[in-house]
C-alpha cells in the first residue's frame, strides 16, 4: 500500500489500484467528479459520513 497524501491511498488490491480515499472503497475520482458537477462539500460529508471535513 502506498499513501501519495495523508487521506489518500493506492492499493493493488483495491479498487484495481486506482487512488482511494484512506480507510474507504471511495475513488478519487468518484469525488472529483462530484464536485465537477456541482455538489457542494456539505452534500458529500452527508452522502459519505466516513468522510472527514
Amino acid at each position: 500500500m502506498e499513501y501519495i497524501a495523508e487521506r489518500i491511498t493506492i492499493d493493488d488490491k483495491m479498487c484495481n489500484g486506482k487512488p482511494t480515499i484512506r480507510g474507504t472503497r471511495l475513488t478519487v475520482n468518484t469525488i472529483l467528479e462530484f464536485l465537477s458537477s456541482g455538489e457542494t462539500r456539505e452534500e458529500l460529508l452527508y452522502q459519505y459520513p466516513t468522510l472527514e471535513n
